[in-house]
């Protein structure tokens, strides 16, 4: 299961990956004898190789032209010059021209007579084999604007996009975002990191900042998967309420630690959804929070001084820590001490869990680290003419972020330490 989970759109015309098969390589064995090529390429320049009208783009369409006659020889019945099965005949072909990697390719695809042949390699009204539309999506993803990939594909293939085109491509997205957005989640996930990130979006004629709130999840085999995407004008325990009860909606019947970043009124509304789950502050949110209050002067003595805290063995260490610090700090810095107490309640559960498991949920960096991928998708932005386009760009740039993930292979020792505090809670 993958960070990002989403529906599958059917491939476009013809896709590669992966090593061909061996029937494949014997074929071409037999259609290009040894030393064939050499011959065929002697002599010829860079460009008249894989330039436009170059010969492997003449080699691409002659290979597309026999697809589509082998297609059309199964629609009839019967081959080039062979006996009619009935009365529809090969009635001529059409001149196209497609969009490829190699650049334009023009084809010449076969035609019945009754008008009745659909191909499938080279659709009609199609003009982009499959590859393409996954390198501009690909690029979209990375950063670049519209305008941007389409020059970058003309001076690259020398194919004529249009930034009409390459917006439809990408607008394509939007229907995978929202079965995506919508899709059926777990009963249980172990682990939920609930943060949002801002997000410049304009509306009515002027730049707003709006929250971009994400959860992710970790399920019971230790796998990461994106939970959704949800958007309001600024972050707030209010429509975080919201977001859980849309995960429950979905299917999510227990969370066993929620991570969030300390945000007021937050731990209540993860209650409300999830009443057996446990809240678990951000201890690093937790530690900024308080240094605020502190003079640069005094700023790593108190940070120093406030480690013992977070790294004691157990909750009751903590406490005692916590007394050891007001004692030394608390008359100079009493809003500092305040910060911990207030929100010890939520501060103290991975307190009691294995070091393994105290690693993954003491702090919501799992989830900054994917705000971070994020991030380098939008920086060039500077802002999104809607939000529709924001979520585009944002879901295309978690798939992308996917390919940089792996699995935990640690999770042994924290799925057995989940097992034993949380018992039939915990279904793995």
């Amino acid at each position: 299961m993958s960070i990002v989970q989403s529906k599958k759109r059917p491939e476009e015309g013809v896709s590669g990956g992966g090593e061909p098969p061996e029937e494949i390589v014997d074929r071409l064995a037999e259609l290009l004898p040894e030393g064939a090529l050499d011959e065929a390429v002697k002599g010829l320049k860079p460009e008249e190789l894989s330039g436009p009208g170059g010969l492997l783009s003449q080699l691409a369409g002659r290979v597309i032209e026999a697809a589509l006659e082998a297609e059309m020889t199964d629609h009839l019945g019967h081959p080039p010059g062979g006996v009619p099965q009935g009365p529809n005949v090969r009635n001529g072909s059409t001149s196209k021209t497609v969009q490829t990697d190699l650049g334009p390719v023009g084809i010449q695809t076969p035609r019945d007579r009754e008008g009745s042949f659909e191909p499938q390699l080279v659709r009609k009204r199609q003009t982009r084999l499959a590859g393409l539309d996954e390198k501009i999506l690909g690029l979209y993803a990375g950063g670049m604007t519209v305008r941007d990939i389409s020059s970058h594909l003309s001076e690259l293939y020398g194919t004529e996009i249009g930034r009409d085109t390459v917006s439809r491509i990408t607008d394509a997205v939007l229907e995978d975002v929202q079965v995506w957005r919508t899709r059926p989640l777990e009963a249980v996930y172990p682990i939920v990191y609930f943060d949002a990130m801002v997000v410049k979006v304009r509306e009515d004629r002027s730049v707003k900042n709006r929250a971009c709130y994400l959860a992710l999840g970790v399920d019971c085999d230790g796998d990461r998967e994106v939970l959704g995407i949800w958007w309001q004008d600024t972050e707030g325990a209010k429509f975080w309420l919201a977001v859980l009860n849309d995960l429950r909606r979905r299917g999510v019947q227990d969370v066993l630690i929620a991570c969030v970043d300390g945000l007021k009124g937050f731990p209540e509304a993860i209650e409300a959804t999830f009443p057996q789950a446990w809240v678990q502050t951000c201890v690093v949110h937790l530690i900024r929070a308080s240094m605020r209050y502190v003079n640069y002067r005094d700023k790593k003595k108190v940070a120093s001084a406030l480690r013992p805290i977070y790294s004691a063995p157990n909750a009751d260490a903590a406490l005692a820590e916590l007394d050891a610090f007001e004692a030394e700090w608390g008359s100079r810095y009493p809003a500092c001490v305040q910060a911990w107490r207030a929100a010890w309640e939520h501060v103290t559960p991975f307190l009691s869990l294995p070091e393994e498991l105290r690693r993954a949920v003491y702090t919501t960096n799992t989830i900054e680290g994917l705000h971070r991928q994020v991030r380098k998708a939008i920086k060039t932005r500077g802002h999104f003419p809607d939000e529709q386009s924001a979520t585009k760009l944002i879901y295309l740039a978690l798939i992308r972020a996917d390919a940089k993930w792996q699995r935990n292979r640690t999770w042994t020792a924290p799925r057995a330490a989940l097992k034993i505090h949380f018992g039939d809670r915990f279904p793995g």
